[in-house]
């Protein structure tokens, strides 16, 4: 479940993991930055492939770890680099840093 709320002006996303999973969280979100670099070389390469890849593990993972947003830009994503839509794949990742610099990790019992 993920709500927002304003923190410093700033909108922030929380989303409430289960403490089950407090371990693997910070790795979990650390991949999907370095997914970040990685989609921009892949991109400036032409490797849609990759893209696609990188795209079908986030829109498989984030749901299960209560980030829907990652599943749903991972599915976006791999959508648009089966067709080599170099602009959507722009967007997607600009979608997923602004997701990853706002989002708030609350972990519950």
């Amino acid at each position: 479940m993920a709500t927002q709320t304003n923190d410093n002006h700033e909108e922030k996303i929380v989303v409430f993991v289960d403490e089950d999973l407090q371990d693997l969280i910070p790795g979990y979100l650390e991949n999907r930055l370095k997914d970040i670099a990685a989609i921009q070389d892949s991109l400036a390469q032409g490797d849609y492939k990759a893209i696609r890849s990188i795209g079908h593990k986030m829109k498989g993972s984030g749901g299960g770890y209560g980030f829907d947003e990652i599943t749903n830009i991972g599915r976006a994503m791999e959508e648009a680099a089966k067709i080599e839509q170099g602009e959507e794949i722009v967007r997607q990742s600009e979608a997923l840093k602004k997701y990853m610099e706002r989002l708030e990790v609350v972990y519950q019992a």
